[in-house]
């Protein structure tokens, strides 16, 4: 059945009291978010709502009347009243003046600007008169699953009139622009009663003269469809059938775990990419089913979705019920290749003489049998996103071909909306990627001071970060923080014993199935202690040696090995100490063991070369602020160690520097950065101190 994870029907969510004291701004806002609320309804990104109300002219102080609608690129669950472009009508009506033809209605988007109210700095989007030319006031455009799989069924016009009669009305593909926008006029003057429209292959329609009563059609109608398939649907099995049996949940992450970063290489050769795995019921019963491949070939049918998805995912070879990853490995190559050349062949059949240049090549969406559905894209937002779209698709694909036969939309016309110049145009206003953008961090004592400080950094840099760290409430609360910071897409957490070569191993997994790979591994994990040689226990020497250098080698180990699957290179930074090259009194284990770190890094920069991993250390001392290793014991057996009281530590090493300064974690992770990020390109091998200045600790 149609939807039939989700829920059964749409529930009417709309709050007479709490809407009785909006302005219609504040309610064409208010119905949004409901409606962007649900995915049933429609996915980020897509749809688009507007109003039509009488506002004061900022000019004239006379009434005009305005149209308050989506801007573009927003999205109807998150949008603020700033999201909303707001353009006048009369101007709008007059723009049909100036239309020369549908074979130049891209030019009227250029008009768009010159119908702006208030100086709103909010561009409007393609869309803009589809709801301009509706004669009613509320307008909602929504891209339900039930609703497209109706308009992506062989006989769609029928089916609309079966389900909804003279009720909502039935139009043609058309691509979305000026020309629509007429059409939609045409049809409610020819269709006055008529309270909505199901467009071919895209979506729905639907207007009212008040707000609630929009919001309450579009429910209506939704819910409509859904119980309409849901009646022809039963009984039935859903894509012809199980072909293949799923893998057990922890089964399907091994897999995932070892294919994405494969993949993630092979496609990540122009920029790096990130990863999203699902294995939802939903992907599920499509990937074991009979029908899966034959239709995934027919492509997407609505525009959101394949915009986002590309017209068709790839099916990779693997056979749930042998599996052999190796097998499967050496198989992705010529897949790959063979997507590339397909896709190329495509835009070749449907190039114009002024399409834009071609794109990247690689598929989005990787359907994997008994396993589940992998997503690529520029961040984990979009790779997210890409995947409830495809999961959109699927249930789109079930709703049409359980009644009818489901039809993606023609090869021309997707092209046509993919290398449109006016999506182009949007491409090219998009800002510059960030210097970690697509990639993916590992940070050892990720809930101490420089590890989390860290983490921001590489955050507001663009990239994703896996925080490991042994304390998992420390932990818990400094992702909290990140992720409040930047967003939950960019951060996860594993709790990590760097001396258990296990514990290890599924961190690094665990960040190739959230991510899909590891481009950065910041070894941080640490400890201090302090005591004469005579009064170091071999515990106490072990302890520092298993976490300092043993833990060290081990993550090193695992990023290799992730960093190799990729095979496009890689950063190791780890975070040493001034003491890993001077001396210290009473502190025999802590400084061998720093000792240790630092050959280590010189040893794994030799190995790295060849694969383009390299290895640096930066070298701190005394980062007492944010430090876990500065709350226990240390700060005490330091302070005795140089015959001073705790509070008079820290500046006791600030005078002790060269520059008389403090060293703080920031400092720390804007050193590490340096190296993690592509201005330190040609450095591997490398020492960079951090310590305000110590005469021992130079390296020359």
């Amino acid at each position: 059945m149609l939807n039939s994870a989700a829920g059964s029907r749409l529930q009417n969510l709309w709050d007479g009291q709490k809407a009785q004291s909006m302005s219609e701004a504040e309610l064409l806002l208010y119905r949004s978010n409901l409606l962007g609320s649900d995915k049933r309804i429609t996915n980020y990104g897509g749809g688009n709502t507007s109003a039509k109300a009488m506002e004061k002219d900022p000019l004239t102080g006379n009434q005009a009347e305005v149209l308050w609608v989506k801007g573009s690129g927003g999205d109807v669950g998150t949008i603020k009243m700033d999201g909303f472009a707001t353009l006048y009508m009369d101007k709008l009506q007059a723009l049909k003046g100036l239309y020369r033809g549908v074979e130049f209605e891209d030019e009227m988007v250029g008009y768009l600007p010159h119908c702006t109210f208030n100086l709103n700095p909010r561009a409007a989007s393609i869309d803009t008169p589809l709801h301009a030319y509706v004669p009613k006031k509320h307008v909602d455009h929504m891209h339900p699953d039930a609703i497209i799989a109706v308009a992506a069924a062989a006989g769609s016009k029928a089916i609309t009139q079966e389900i909804f009669g003279d009720d909502i009305g039935w139009l043609p593909w058309k691509r979305p622009g000026y020309e629509l926008g007429l059409w939609l006029e045409k049809f409610c003057e020819e269709n006055p009663n008529a309270r909505g429209v199901v467009l071919e292959s895209h979506g729905l329609f639907t207007w009212a003269d008040d707000a609630r009563d929009c919001y309450e059609v579009t429910i209506e109608i939704i819910n409509k469809a859904i119980d309409w398939f849901e009646q022809k649907a039963s009984g039935s099995d859903a894509f012809g059938g199980s072909k293949y049996s799923a893998l057990a949940p922890a089964e399907r992450r091994v897999v995932a775990a070892g294919l994405m970063p494969v993949i993630r290489g092979m496609i990540s050769r122009q920029q790096p990419l990130v990863g999203h795995f699902d294995d939802s019921d939903t992907v599920l019963e499509f990937v074991c089913s009979e029908e899966m491949e034959a239709l995934a070939a027919l492509g997407t049918s609505c525009p959101d979705h394949f915009l986002r998805t590309k017209i068709r995912p790839l099916v990779v070879d693997f056979d749930p019920a042998s599996p052999d990853l190796e097998k499967t490995h050496a198989g992705l190559g010529e897949a790959i290749a063979t997507y590339r050349e397909d896709y190329a062949a495509y835009y070749e059949r449907c190039r114009h003489a002024n399409s834009p240049a071609l794109r990247n090549p690689n598929a989005v969406v990787y359907l994997v049998p008994g396993v589940g559905m992998i997503t690529f894209a520029k961040d984990k937002a979009t790779a997210r996103i890409s995947a409830e779209f495809y999961t959109n698709a699927i249930n789109v694909m079930r709703g049409a071909s359980s009644v009818s036969t489901y039809c993606g939309l023609k090869e021309q016309e997707a092209f046509d909306i993919e290398y449109w110049l006016l999506e182009e145009a949007k491409l090219q206003r998009m800002p510059k990627p960030k210097s970690l953008a697509g990639k993916i961090a590992l940070v050892t004592g990720g809930a101490g001071g420089i590890g989390s400080a860290t983490a921001e950094r590489f955050l507001r840099e663009g990239a994703c970060v896996v925080l490991a760290d042994i304390d998992a409430d420390a932990l818990t609360k400094t992702a909290d923080v990140l992720m409040e910071n930047h967003s939950k897409d960019v951060v996860r957490t594993v709790t990590m014993d760097v001396t258990s070569e296990d514990a290890v191993a599924d961190s690094f997994s665990r960040a190739a199935m959230e991510f899909g790979g590891v481009d950065i591994l910041v070894s941080n994990a640490g400890i201090a202690s302090s005591a004469p040689v005579e009064e170091t226990t071999l515990d106490l020497w072990n302890r520092n040696m298993s976490i300092l250098s043993t833990g060290y080698f081990l993550v090193s180990k695992a990023a290799f090995k992730l960093m190799k699957a990729q095979g496009t290179g890689g950063s190791i930074v780890f975070i040493g100490s001034k003491n890993g090259l001077a001396a210290s009194p009473n502190a025999s284990a802590y400084c061998t063991a720093k000792a240790s770190e630092l050959h280590l890094a010189r040893c794994l920069a030799l190995e790295g070369a060849s694969e383009a991993i390299r290895v640096n250390v930066v070298n701190p001392d005394a980062v007492l602020r944010g430090s876990k290793i500065w709350s226990g014991d240390w700060l005490k057996e330091r302070a005795d160690a140089y015959g001073k009281d705790t509070s008079e530590l820290e500046e006791h090493y600030r005078q002790r520097s060269l520059l008389k300064l403090s060293v703080l974690p920031e400092d720390i992770a804007e050193a590490t950065y340096f190296f993690a990020s592509e201005f330190s390109a040609k450095s591997t091998g490398n020492i960079l101190n951090v310590d305000a200045g110590n005469v021992q600790a130079f390296t020359r």
